[in-house]
């Protein structure tokens, strides 16, 4: 084989799949129509899952760093705004965690004692970072880790035999330099809502056809004095203005666009934006500007064969929430170790399994929250009846902090098997008492356990792991009650542990049996021991 994987797609969640693939010791290649970065706009914000994924993967000062340019500009414009006065700017861009159908949710009405909201450390800090700015991130960090990224060639076909994909590639870009073929073990589509590979494969994509037509634009234009800054409901749709001068949004609700390769003008603009605010504005110059819709649909199996899909190859939905960003890298980070411990052989096909049942459900949800929101951003009677029912709802804690949660994918939690609280869930950034942070210890990709009672039993168990689990001995004084935590690569808790407490008998914590979780968890998510035949068993 040429490769192990070839990546046809390298967007954010291109990137970061051949990253995590890189990381776990596949040989990778990604394959690029678009020359350099597409500049179109698209996403100006991130979740803090995909904050909290970076930086496990050591990103977080590039990340921040970007958010500080992104508040510079922002508190020039609310300072153009304001008659030069942009002294609160910065309390304006941080005073809401986003928003559902338009309605601001405010940071100050979240409950961060909720699970996954109080507790990703230093990423939770930043959300100020567009697309564009993660994906030229990502591309240097592929540099870094020597991933292969092919740009100006597109996938155009492929063949699926019992041993591989043989991947046929053609010019993107046009120069005459892109025609072949690629043979790999395994071929994952992470090329966009009109997927090619999705196509090509097969992979059935049932769901809802679109109702609205929007817009997002960056523009040169006068009169804008008069739009609202955020988002405004009107009468006639929804519009939303800044947080960067000139960039505009519009959303009708009078059915899909009767053209979507359409180009978008600066006439077509102008009369859309005025239709929807009421403002007179004048729109000279047309930046960047892209069109989108409603249409929500999502494969049934993210895997056919030797062939997977990730992002929006595998589900598409509307922009509303900026939720589509964060779930891709969910699933790349998701697929990512599985599909490199597959290569290597660490673990079996089965493995791949999981990545469906794991993934889906959390796509389903996304979809039904877009939906969601086109139902509140509705002018008739019964809408707006709705629109002020959770516009009521988002001015209590409980109510903001439902969604949020929601919104931003703090609250996935995989069904593994396991009682404990933090099972299935995001692991908590952990302050240790050497200083350092739980992510720290996730820079490599690898497994974690982190054991926080210097337990020789949970040293034992995992011997025979090194190479795939990383075991840490410290304290946490934060959480004095937790023993243990055994943490995937992607960030997520397979097993955890709390320290025996001497009470009723009836509700004694078994210390044995949680060490036996700890090696059945072992056994299911990083194969057997080094030096054991078939399936995982006790090393201590």
């Amino acid at each position: 084989m040429n490769y192990d994987v070839v990546v046809a797609g390298g967007g954010p969640v291109g990137l970061m799949l051949a990253c995590e693939l890189r990381l776990g010791g596949a040989r990778v290649v990604v394959l690029e129509r678009f020359t350099e970065v597409d500049p179109t706009v698209k996403g100006g914000a991130i979740t803090t899952p995909s904050a909290e994924a970076l930086y496990r993967r050591g990103m977080l000062p590039a990340l921040a760093e970007v958010q500080r340019r992104s508040m510079e500009r922002f508190r020039a414009f609310m300072s153009e705004r304001n008659d030069g006065d942009g002294a609160d700017a910065t309390g304006q861009g941080m005073r809401y965690v986003g928003h559902f159908a338009g309605i601001m949710l405010r940071a100050d009405l979240v409950d961060r004692t909720e699970p996954g909201l109080g507790d990703a450390g230093p990423a939770a800090e930043v959300s100020f970072v567009a697309q564009q700015d993660i994906e030229r991130l990502l591309v240097e960090r592929a540099d870094e880790l020597g991933v292969e990224v092919r740009r100006g060639v597109e996938l155009t076909g492929f063949d699926e035999d019992a041993e591989g994909v043989t991947v046929r590639t053609g010019d993107g870009d046009g120069d005459g330099d892109g025609g072949g073929t690629i043979r790999a073990s395994w071929l994952v589509g992470c090329d966009g809502g009109r997927s090619t590979v999705r196509k090509a494969a097969g992979f059935d994509f049932p769901g809802t056809d679109p109702e609205i037509t929007c817009h997002q634009a960056v523009v040169e234009m006068t009169g804008a004095e008069d739009l609202t800054v955020g988002w405004t409901a009107t009468d006639t749709g929804v519009y939303a203005y800044g947080p960067m001068p000139g960039r505009v949004v519009t959303v009708e609700l009078d059915g899909p666009p009767a053209d979507r390769e359409a180009p978008v003008t600066a006439e077509d603009l102008q009369a859309r934006l005025r239709r929807v605010s009421g403002v007179d504005v004048t729109i000279t110059e047309v930046r960047t500007a892209t069109r989108f819709t409603d249409h929500a649909r999502q494969v049934t199996d993210y895997r056919k064969g030797r062939v997977l899909l990730a992002g929006d190859a595998a589900h598409v939905h509307s922009a509303f929430g900026s939720q589509g960003l964060s779930l891709g890298i969910g699933d790349a980070m998701n697929l990512g170790w599985k599909l490199a411990a597959v290569v290597a052989g660490r673990a079996p096909e089965t493995l791949l399994d999981t990545y469906t049942a794991e993934r889906h459900p959390v796509g389903a949800w996304v979809l039904d929250w877009t939906r969601s929101q086109i139902a509140a951003m509705r002018p008739d009677p019964q809408s707006r009846a709705l629109r002020r029912i959770v516009s009521d709802l988002a001015e209590t804690v409980a109510g903001t902090t439902y969604l949020v949660a929601r919104l931003s994918g703090a609250a996935v939690r995989y069904a593994l098997p396991g009682g404990h609280p933090l099972t299935g869930r995001s692991a908590p950034d952990l302050e240790l008492a050497d200083g350092s942070r739980l992510a720290d210890h996730l820079h490599g990709g690898r497994a974690l356990l982190l054991d926080l009672t210097g337990d020789p039993e949970l040293r034992a168990r995992a011997a025979g792991y090194a190479g795939r689990v990383d075991v840490v001995t410290a304290g946490c004084p934060s959480r004095p009650g937790l023993a243990a935590l055994l943490v995937r690569p992607d960030g997520f808790t397979a097993w955890a542990a709390d320290v025996a407490t001497d009470v009723a008998a009836d509700v004694a914590t078994d210390a044995a049996t949680s060490v036996e979780g700890l090696t059945e968890a072992l056994g299911e998510w990083f194969g057997a021991p080094e030096g054991a035949a078939g399936h995982a068993v006790p090393v201590g």
